[in-house]
């Protein structure tokens, strides 16, 4: 690393990974539409500073990563198989974002996991014509959009939990640097993914969704109904935080993560006796 070959496509993989423990888990941490995996920097160095492997892709055609984005979830879960097929890192859990909780998902469904972690997720994505056709014409205009609904009040006025940074104006950049194919692409796979909840059903590994109690684009019931979905699934609301959970709020997801990962683990542990 950092780079694979995925048939001709560089894909970056960060490896925030410190000196992972036996028994340790690996964090998969996959970032929503438009992103790439600086999102996760708060939220991963915790999770390697407790001992478990954390890799975060740019998937393709985002950040550092080549190729076109792949336009559907179901293709983009494929890339990200075909790295764990390459890396086999040990006890993967895949934890996503927004669109990358769909990704993570359809990868849970597909590669051997030890739990899973969808983050401001929903069973139906569903993304208004109207944001669809700007995405493709004007990204920056699009991204102010998507941060006015993706951040509550309070965080877009400056009372944040993360000194010296002002999150929406990192996601805004982060959103109108890809430009408009990418995030239209996004949006786009997101909006036509509609086999969420059977996928769900399938997957019988611990499962934790995260949702933010002032989300106004996957609203907290939503998160709750794809927790119901999955049969191992637990729902955690957390006060007073919007869409963007891994910036808004990274201790409290983390330290979610770690208590998914020991309940894994113990879950492991009890299999094998």
């Amino acid at each position: 690393m950092p780079f694979l070959d995925l048939a001709g496509d560089p894909l970056w993989v960060t490896d925030w990974s410190e000196a992972p423990r036996p028994g340790g888990v690996t964090f998969l941490l996959l970032h929503g539409a438009g992103m790439d995996h600086t999102v996760w920097a708060l939220v991963g160095r915790r999770l390697a500073a407790a001992g478990h492997g954390v890799l975060a892709p740019d998937l393709p055609g985002h950040g550092r990563s080549g190729g076109a984005p792949r336009g559907r979830i179901e293709a983009i879960a494929e890339a990200v198989v075909a790295m764990l097929d390459r890396l086999r890192p040990p006890r993967p859990i895949p934890v996503g974002h927004s669109m990358g909780a769909l990704v993570a998902l359809e990868t849970a469904a597909r590669w051997p996991v030890a739990a899973l972690a969808p983050v401001a997720a929903a069973p139906r994505m569903a993304v208004h014509p109207d944001l669809l056709a700007l995405a493709a014409r004007d990204a920056v205009r699009a991204a102010e959009l998507m941060v006015t609904w993706s951040f509550p009040r309070s965080v877009r006025f400056g009372a944040q939990p993360v000194p010296g940074a002002w999150l929406p104006a990192a996601a805004r950049r982060l959103l109108a640097a890809r430009g408009p194919s990418v995030l239209a692409a996004d949006l786009g796979a997101c909006d036509a993914y509609r086999r969420a909840a059977e996928v769900a059903s399938r997957v019988r590994v611990p499962a934790l969704v995260v949702a933010g109690a002032r989300d106004r684009m996957t609203r907290p019931a939503a998160g709750r109904a794809l927790a119901e979905a999955l049969p191992r699934g637990r729902f955690l609301c957390l006060e007073d935080c919007g869409h963007m959970i891994p910036l808004e709020r990274p201790r409290a997801l983390a330290e979610a993560l770690l208590a998914l990962a020991a309940e894994a683990s113990a879950t492991a542990s009890s299999a094998g006796r």
